[in-house]
């Protein structure tokens, strides 16, 4: 069963994410469920800041404020660091800015290696807080995140038992409170 993270460790990870480009890189997977190869194929034509959207992995999800606010830093950074660069990639850094490949994925996740909450158990938190938050639902996971059926009815099933060891919890904690009156 998939564990969500305890809150101690989101607040190491967001605390070892320094720079304009890991906090982005930490949004992009906390908040919009996406893998690390998909965070480093994301182009500049990806944001549509306008209409406040972002395409990952050819699914359109909305730019919710802090996304938003921390993806016009980085551009900021960007084009501070390097004004003249040709590369369309999104992230960019001291080897990529003037070549047009993509950063790597080594370089991508070194910000939180070592952390509990690495960006993969972010990725997988975010999605388990979607079905526990909206209901264990394998369409509405699949929807949302573009998940195959497998991995939403797996997610869905976690987030199911979870929801009942938080009820069945809660009404023990209750009744003892019942007891002690």
């Amino acid at each position: 069963m998939l564990q969500p993270l305890v809150p101690d460790q989101v607040d190491r990870a967001v605390a070892a994410a320094t720079t304009p480009a890991t906090r982005l890189i930490l949004t992009f997977a906390a908040v919009h469920a996406a893998r690390v190869a998909q965070i480093g194929t994301l182009m500049l034509d990806d944001v549509d800041i306008g209409n406040r959207r972002l395409t990952i992995a050819g699914r359109i999800r909305p730019l919710d404020d802090l996304t938003l606010k921390l993806l016009l830093d980085w551009l900021e950074h960007r084009r501070t660091r390097w004004p003249n660069t040709t590369n369309l990639h999104l992230l960019i850094n001291n080897q990529t800015a003037n070549r047009t490949i993509r950063a790597s994925n080594h370089w991508i996740s070194a910000s939180m290696r070592g952390q509990a909450a690495t960006l993969e158990r972010l990725r997988v938190d975010r999605q388990l807080e979607e079905a526990m938050v909206h209901g264990p639902d394998p369409l509405h996971l699949a929807e949302v995140f573009g998940l195959d059926e497998k991995t939403a009815m797996r997610y869905a099933d976690s987030a199911r038992r979870l929801l009942e060891t938080s009820a069945e919890s809660w009404s023990v904690m209750a009744a003892s409170t019942d007891d002690q009156r």
